[in-house]
């Protein structure tokens, strides 16, 4: 998207047709009404402020409802938002859809399933193999189409294939360095440990958290799905209890979400190979909006830091 709103900088003007992910409403100092929207494009989002709105507003400016707005980039506290100048719904004789507004993995779904068909034809250990197979069979086409996340890293159509081949590909790298290491035991772990967001978020347009989300969460849900999918196909061992823990520990700390912290070597590894392609993933990302000699936004994921990109590149 040329005109993407993560091309433009503060200061510049805004016009153009954009999707609202999310529409909340807030009552200024004042006890006049106003809506806070996040709206995005393939290239990015950010925030805007609606002010006096009335009843009809709160109606009309939802998410998933594409509108034409024109507007100013501001900052505020750090981050740009968009002073709106003016806004309507979108029509259908304007020629836009949803899916011109939702961002998309740099890898086609079949590679992303090409690269997932091959880990599992490398792997040894029956019974790991199967109970991958099983999940793969029953959560192709979800894993192929659902980001990673909400928001901060692989928020977009296949985003949580993508992060999976991802670390796949390191973790391949780490196993020619560490050989000592169960690399059908790294490979399940990394292609389990976040299909449990398939229940957790909603979908790919406006993403959010489903009940089952935010009561339990994608790591409970899917640490008990091994155990039944394991007994469907009657496959009992300490194989199942590991990749239980794997999926168990690998956000690595309590307060980071995880019921256990890694107790297991691969465990260890998993949580790591995560953080690494997470964190990676938001720099790049972010990173690639700004010129050389520049600072990034501050990222909230990333402990509120702004990042710098150098002046010289490399050779």
């Amino acid at each position: 998207m040329k005109n993407g709103i993560g091309n433009f900088s503060i200061g510049d003007s805004f016009e153009n047709f954009i999707l609202i992910k999310e529409s909340s409403r807030g009552v200024t100092s004042n006890g006049k009404p106003f809506l806070t929207l996040i709206l995005r494009d393939a290239t990015g989002e950010i925030e805007a402020k609606l002010w006096d709105t009335n009843k009809e507003d709160e109606e009309i400016f939802v998410p998933e409802q594409i509108v034409k707005l024109t507007g100013e980039i501001n900052q505020f506290r750090g981050k740009a938002q968009l002073k709106i100048t003016s806004i309507r719904p979108a029509q259908s004789t304007d020629g836009v859809q949803v899916s011109d507004f939702v961002a998309k993995a740099p890898v086609e779904k079949e590679v992303l399933m090409e690269k997932l068909t091959e880990t599992i034809f490398e792997m040894k250990n029956p019974s790991m193999q199967r109970i991958v197979r099983a999940f793969i069979k029953k959560y192709q086409e979800a894993l192929l189409t659902y980001p990673a996340a909400s928001k901060n890293h692989h928020e977009y159509v296949s985003g949580l294939a993508h992060h999976i081949v991802s670390m796949l590909a390191l973790a391949k790298e780490l196993h020619k360095l560490y050989p000592e290491l169960n690399k059908d035991l790294l490979y399940a772990g990394i292609i389990l440990h976040d299909l449990g967001k398939l229940k957790e978020l909603s979908g790919v347009v406006t993403t959010s958290y489903t009940i089952e989300g935010k009561l339990l969460g994608h790591i409970p849900m899917m640490v008990e799905e091994i155990g039944h999918i394991s007994k469907e196909l009657e496959i009992e061992g300490e194989e199942v209890l590991i990749l239980q823990h794997l999926v168990l520990s690998h956000h690595g700390k309590a307060e980071w979400g995880s019921p256990k912290p890694p107790l297991v070597r691969e465990a260890e590894l998993l949580h790591l190979i995560d953080l690494i392609d997470a964190k990676m993933n938001m720099l790049n990302r972010s990173l690639d909006k700004v010129k050389p000699g520049e600072f990034t936004e501050r990222m909230f994921a990333m402990d509120n830091r702004a990042f710098y990109k150098p002046l010289f590149e490399e050779n």
